[in-house]
């Protein structure tokens, strides 16, 4: 039996782990969409649940039909000899008319969708507005979300999940149609492929990802493979812990780091085969409460719940 080399151990993990699970365009928001309205039924969130499921519903909708614009192919060239995000919101082509178009699509039809509270319906109207009479405004809230990073960001919460789903649609069209060989592995901590820290990760199963643990891009929807044990903030493979609610589920935990004192949730397909990293962190709040509570400090937002800087 012949020992490998390091370097040839390296290079032989990489044929076999998928280092990127980019997303199946035909359902990647309304498989979301499905979880959340799952989740509701058992949860004290339901109503906001329901209503973020009908703005799922509407991007899925919104998705099949947008066209994304093609990158700039000396700046994705750049991007890869520099180990960097080839789509991170600093460089990527951005159209202001066609995110604020996607914007007002899903508005609309969150407006128009059955059991829409009245509350929830008059702020969306009111934001539909704004997109016609204040686009600028629009197009300032959709910078502070997009540079928010780990932190957390001075717009009205209420806005933010709505334009922050007109932005989810644009980068993931954008992700899906890029050419995966020009994804460099870029900077630890964030997603090779648009620079976003991650929501949470997946230990997800079957076929090549199975027992792999890969970290979810809240904004164009790219999983990255990382080992597990690993703190996905600092890197530091010490000090792990995980930490549950005792009598809940088995498939959600959080992951804690000595080290930095951060945490993020990471969920086991292998014991809920449904889990969504989007819709299982944003119904699990009490998890948060609870981490906050011992000391630790969550290092990114979910896309679906802002809250302003300094709350």
């Amino acid at each position: 039996m012949r020992i490998l080399p390091r370097g040839e151990i390296e290079s032989l993990e990489r044929t076999r782990v998928a280092r990127l699970r980019f997303p199946e365009l035909a359902g990647v928001f309304s498989d979301r969409a499905s979880r959340l309205r799952s989740l509701a039924e058992s949860s004290p969130l339901a109503d906001y649940l329901k209503l973020m499921a009908v703005l799922a519903d509407a991007q899925q909708r919104a998705l099949r039909e947008f066209t994304p614009p093609a990158p700039d192919a000396k700046q994705v060239e750049q991007s890869f000899e520099h180990n960097m995000p080839p789509l991170q919101p600093a460089t990527a082509p951005r159209n202001a008319p066609a995110v604020l178009g996607l914007l007002a699509r899903l508005l609309d039809d969150v407006i128009k969708a059955d059991g829409v509270p009245a509350a929830a319906a008059e702020a969306c109207a009111a934001l539909r507005k704004r997109v016609d009479s204040a686009p600028g405004e629009i197009e300032e809230i959709a910078d502070a979300l997009l540079a928010a990073g780990y932190d957390s960001v001075d717009v009205e919460p209420a806005a933010a999940p709505f334009v922050m789903a007109a932005l989810q649609v644009y980068w993931t069209g954008m992700a899906a149609a890029f050419d995966q060989d020009k994804v460099p592995s870029g900077p630890f901590g964030v997603c090779p492929v648009c620079g976003t820290p991650p929501v949470a990760s997946v230990v997800r199963i079957g076929g090549k990802y199975d027992g792999y643990r890969y970290l979810c891009c809240p904004l164009c929807s790219v999983e990255t493979h990382l080992v597990r044990v690993t703190c996905s903030h600092c890197s530091e493979t010490k000090g792990i812990a995980y930490h549950h609610i005792e009598g809940g589920s088995e498939a959600i935990k959080a992951e804690t780091c000595e080290s930095c004192k951060s945490y993020r949730k990471i969920f086991y397909q292998n014991k809920d085969q449904f889990v969504e990293p989007v819709a299982d962190d944003l119904a699990s709040l009490a998890l948060d409460v609870l981490m906050g509570e011992e000391g630790y400090t969550r290092v990114s937002s979910n896309p679906l719940l802002w809250q302003a800087r300094g709350d």
